[in-house]
């Protein structure tokens, strides 16, 4: 057993190029390797279990070890492993496709699919684009998205990210992206203590980069319905209905990027549902097959397909494994049983209860701010609650890197310590959850942060 495990360390060490991974971090110690699932659990090459707090990067939201997925996807791939969606149809992409157009909001019934969150991103500023071109604004190629946001790692959607520390690298990226800010109401730099006023503002700074940058110009909004990266920000009261307004008024489509929010993260099967927006496209993924399978998708209204119904224009764009049988026959599964086990209805009914759980850390002096909607939160992390002053530099690398993030895994749960923005924990554990997870992640990061606060 000593040998295996050495010989599995060597070769990932030597072979395995891992993602978003400082590898310096493992010249002198183990890479953590997982070998399995169950349930809201995952275990390591040690045999030791832990929680899995992040539904693995917010997509497992059935939970691991579900037969009824692998053996969806182990049916089509022996009736038919693959064929491309270029100019050929398949069953299974077209009953998912007709699914999400009937779960999608108002008249989103065309669905375009990839193989992830990015791709979709992708297609759907391309998209923007070309349509425009085609009915006659060829200017219309801008896109404006919020401060910190993150969209996606190709080069488009890269571009759209609102993180200059993961774009400096790859630079120059692809012009013509802007940048308004996000909702942060702890942080609000206008109308902090009037939630409805700063989303107003908020909103109103998209009404002002249009007009920057010229109406004729711009060509999408790219928004998220909680903003991810700086962790979790909701939407403040009205803060969808302005934006949808400001949209309407200079025809610019509006982009729901739901490749974290969509399939039930926030209790609803889309994020624009909860918050009763009406987007032109929504871009998800993830949770789609709840991580059994790779797909994405891009959901866009009849408006937007219309100009390539007829004669000889096509959207010049697809992937080579966008709309996979396996994954498409997997996805249905995923999405039957959100029916058959009434998914969206148990996260509705235990968010307060996350929520508070939750909150109980807002009694240690290093917890700021509990913030998120559905099972989808973030614990900001201050070194002085009451003037709200953030780490520095060296203390998010010390006490964020060097021991949050380390201790919360030693102590049984995986989840993200970040601080794009602000260092902030994030959660975001599968669906299937209850009190007893909600509690046993309050009480490892209690321990953790009890003794992060001790280490200014």
């Amino acid at each position: 057993m000593a040998h295996d495990h050495q010989r599995q360390q060597t070769a990932a060490k030597d072979h395995l190029w891992m993602h978003f991974t400082r590898h310096g971090s493992y010249e002198h110690g183990d890479v953590p390797v997982i070998v399995r699932g169950e349930g809201a659990y995952i275990w390591d090459a040690a045999g030791k279990r832990y929680l899995d707090g992040l539904a693995g990067l917010f997509v497992n939201q059935l939970g691991h070890g579900r037969a009824d997925l692998a053996e969806a996807g182990a049916a089509q791939a022996r009736e038919m492993a693959f064929h491309p969606l270029w100019s050929y149809a398949h069953p299974a992409a077209i009953e998912l496709a007709e699914t999400l157009a009937d779960l999608a909001p108002g008249d989103l019934n065309r669905v375009f699919f990839t193989t992830g969150g990015g791709e979709a991103v992708e297609s759907a500023w391309k998209l923007a684009k070309n349509y425009f071109k085609l009915t006659g604004k060829p200017m219309k190629h801008k896109v404006i998205s919020r401060a910190i946001a993150y969209h996606g790692t190709t080069h488009g959607a890269l571009s759209i990210t609102g993180l200059p520390g993961l774009k400096a690298q790859f630079e120059p990226l692809v012009p013509s992206t802007f940048r308004v800010p996000n909702t942060n109401i702890y942080r609000a730099p206008i109308h902090g203590d009037d939630p409805e006023a700063f989303g107003r503002w908020a909103a109103d700074q998209i009404a002002v980069a249009i007009e920057n940058e010229g109406p004729e110009t711009v060509a999408a909004v790219f928004l998220e319905p909680v903003q991810n990266a700086g962790g979790c920000f909701p939407p403040p009261p009205g803060y969808w209905q302005r934006v949808r307004e400001i949209c309407d008024e200079y025809d610019v489509l509006l982009v729901s990027d739901e490749v974290i929010c969509a399939y039930g993260r926030l209790g609803t099967m889309f994020g624009a549902e909860r918050y009763d927006y009406q987007p032109d496209i929504i871009t998800s993924a993830k949770g789609l097959t709840s991580g059994y399978s790779p797909l994405g998708a891009m959901i866009t209204t009849d408006r937007l397909m219309e100009p390539f119904l007829h004669g000889t224009d096509f959207f010049a764009h697809g992937y080579t494994f966008g709309g996979h049988p396996v994954s498409c026959a997997v996805a249905l599964k995923n999405l039957e049983i959100f029916r058959t086990e009434k998914v969206l209805e148990h996260v509705q009914h235990q968010e307060p209860a996350f929520r508070a759980t939750l909150e109980k850390l807002l009694d240690l002096p290093i917890v700021g701010d509990v913030r998120g909607a559905g099972y989808f939160y973030g614990i900001e992390l201050v070194k002085d609650k009451a003037t709200k002053e953030s780490f520095s530099a060296e203390e998010s690398e010390r006490i964020l890197y060097g021991f949050v993030s380390k201790a919360l895994f030693a102590e049984g749960l995986y989840c993200r310590a970040d601080d794009r923005g602000d260092p902030v924990i994030q959660l975001a554990p599968p669906l299937i959850c209850g009190q007893e997870q909600f509690d046993e992640m309050e009480q490892i990061i209690r321990v953790v942060l009890e003794k992060a606060a001790t280490m200014f």
